[in-house]
């Protein structure tokens, strides 16, 4: 165990700044076998899978920029990351979707029965993503799941029943604006390895809603089947323009560390 530990805490992970958040380098493979040691060796993790939304918002924000800048991993979830590393010429190994990242950590969870905790959506989607996930890894143990609709003076509460559950890893999945805060203020009162704000992943694991069609995949395009599905996202997907701008802009600062 000693020697496992020494690996994850000398072991750095490559990054690219992107406006002054650290953006893993590693692609999914290795984001994986990363990850398995984190909870192997019970290191708290917080798992951000960023996109320029995020950025934006944290450029703009800098409670959030905080949170952002003080996870211990944040990876290249939206294709906008992945071309801004690429135009400031340190490129990322691949985009790593959360979507694709959360059944890859169920895949390896199986070989170690590894127990999951779902925490967010509403009581109908946890409850069939809860269903489906374990029929889907019958070796991984779905040890507790919640909605994500409490009030922050039942935070206590959500976390004892967490606790009690004593996962290896925790999906989290509320609203955008306080995902990321609230698992970055309560991670070490969690005590689990690995804590993973997973967005709209559960309403599509559920059935509620659809992933991107591979095509729209295949063009990193998942952001405009998202807009065509859902207009009134119009507002937030302007941060993506925005984003390409200001990387273009400023490109000789976009890598700078802050």
């Amino acid at each position: 165990m000693n020697e496992h530990m020494e690996q994850v805490q000398t072991r750095s992970v490559p990054t690219v700044p992107i406006f002054g958040i650290r953006f893993s380098r590693m692609d999914m493979n290795d984001t994986v076998a990363y990850l398995e040691e984190v909870i192997r060796t019970r290191q708290i993790h917080q798992v951000i899978t960023g996109n320029p939304i995020m950025v934006m918002t944290a450029l703009e924000d800098p409670k959030y920029m905080e949170v952002m800048k003080s996870a211990e991993l944040v990876v290249p979830d939206g294709t906008g990351v992945v071309w801004a590393a690429n135009y400031c010429g340190i490129p990322v190994a691949e985009r790593v979707a959360g979507f694709d990242l959360l059944h890859e950590l169920m895949r390896v969870g199986e070989t170690y029965r590894w127990k999951v905790f779902l925490l967010g959506s509403t009581p109908e989607v946890i409850q069939e993503t809860a269903s489906r996930l374990q029929k889907q890894y019958p070796g991984v143990v779905i040890c507790g799941y919640r909605d994500g609709f409490f009030d922050s003076d039942q935070d206590d509460e959500v976390i004892a029943e967490i606790r009690e559950a004593a996962p290896d890893l925790l999906f989290v999945a509320r609203a955008v604006n306080n995902q990321e805060p609230w698992i970055g203020e309560h991670k070490h009162k969690l005590g689990v390895p690995l804590v993973m704000g997973v967005g709209g992943s559960f309403d599509v694991i559920s059935g509620k809603s659809k992933r991107a069609p591979v095509l729209f995949q295949k063009m990193r395009a998942e952001w405009l089947y998202r807009l065509l599905r859902e207009p009134t996202r119009a507002k937030r997907m302007l941060a993506l323009p925005q984003f390409v701008a200001k990387v273009v802009r400023e490109k000789e600062n976009v890598t700078k560390s802050v």
